[in-house]
């Protein structure tokens, strides 16, 4: 079960639970109160109902399949019960419930499945003729049209709720999958502005050792001159790499809210960008490897919907929704942005409350080094 679709699946088995069991349990207690008429009617009645309340319970876990046989036989026996013993057309009641919410979920045979239990309810209704001195219609239409009736559209309207779910379950992968691809491009980028650095880098080095190789034996100065430039060029390509690990390349923030907002938008995110003001260069790169690092913490950990990034002249705040209710794992991009930010006489807040987390670094008096190398470390 993908970790990503276990939010939205608790809250749909919160709702029902609230909305359904109660008006079930209502429904249940009022067949066995008004069809009982001794102490044994009601327990045979009150099983199928409770039998009825436990399938369903279980149908919002989804765990149905393994409780599915015990409510099926018990709800299947009070019916027969219910109709040669206890008078009581009311006593499909709980087969109707469980009936309808196994059906539907069944991998093969479903079609067939809802006839044959449609059918199982017109049967057994229909020996009540047996025993009843009542007219022919009326035993009909209480024991065999109602309840065979009601089984059927409540079974049949079981299917497109089932389908609902599935719905639901590819949404939630789809955006699953829109955020994992936003984390890939990502990589890509790194990928490319590493190649740009070390590619032609590596180009020129070549060149230039073969032109050293030639002109070893003719003209060593030549070569002390072309071995000089090959160390500065290797030695300017380890700091632009050590700058592109640390996330420190050319950062501008304008250029991260553009990245931010395509990969919140590509993974299905609402995004919100307020500019209160222009942000201090002199803190700017920094706030921009802060929101890159939040960003990446976002689509990695939060099952979020919306995201507000707010930004003002030495600060940048975002805030967004879908964290989980427990602690989320260290993030240790974060820890170590905190220690930067606070060497640069900033603050980096995070703060995780009923399902947001809110991340913000402030300047107030920004200082000349921020938006020097800062390492961003993944968590």
């Amino acid at each position: 079960m993908p970790e990503h679709t276990e939010p939205t699946r608790r809250r749909l088995r919160k709702l029902n639970l609230i909305m359904l069991v109660p008006p079930l349990a209502v429904g249940g207690a009022a067949v066995v109160v008004a069809d009982s008429r001794t102490w044994w009617d009601a327990v045979i009645l009150a099983s199928g109902v409770i039998a009825a309340l436990v399938a369903f319970e279980r149908w919002t876990a989804r765990d149905l399949p393994r409780f599915a046989p015990v409510c099926l036989i018990i709800t299947a026996a009070v019916w027969p019960l219910g109709v040669l013993m206890i008078d009581s057309a009311r006593a499909s009641y709980g087969l109707a419930l469980v009936g309808s919410l196994v059906v539907p979920y069944l991998k093969r045979y479903r079609a067939a499945a809802a006839v044959g239990l449609v059918g199982y309810v017109a049967a057994v209704g229909a020996t009540r003729l047996l025993v009843s001195s009542e007219g022919v219609s009326d035993v009909l239409l209480q024991y065999v049209v109602l309840p065979a009736g009601a089984v059927a559209v409540i079974t049949g309207l079981m299917f497109p709720n089932k389908r609902f779910y599935d719905v639901v379950e590819e949404l939630q992968e789809s955006r699953r999958r829109e955020a994992e691809l936003a984390v890939i491009r990502e990589r890509v980028r790194f990928a490319s502005d590493l190649h740009d650095i070390q590619g032609h880098t590596l180009h020129v080095v070549k060149l230039k050792i073969a032109l050293a190789r030639k002109l070893v034996r003719s003209d060593a100065d030549r070569v002390d001159n072309e071995l000089r430039e090959i160390y500065a060029l290797v030695s300017d390509t380890i700091n632009q790499t050590k700058e592109l690990a640390y996330a420190q390349r050319r950062l501008n923030l304008s250029a991260e809210l553009e990245n931010a907002k395509n990969l919140f938008e590509a993974a299905g995110i609402r995004v919100r960008i307020r500019r209160e003001a222009e942000v201090d260069p002199r803190a700017g790169e920094l706030l921009g490897q802060v929101l890159r690092e939040t960003t990446t913490n976002i689509l990695r950990h939060a099952q979020a919907s919306q995201v507000e990034i707010t930004v003002s002249r030495s600060g940048i705040t975002v805030v967004n929704d879908g964290a989980p209710l427990t602690p989320l794992p260290e993030l240790r991009g974060l820890a170590t942005l905190r220690e930067r930010v606070a060497g640069n006489a900033g603050e980096l807040t995070v703060e995780q409350t009923d399902g947001r987390f809110l991340t913000a670094a402030t300047f107030p008096h920004p200082g000349p080094g921020a938006g020097t190398e800062t390492r961003a470390e993944t968590p």
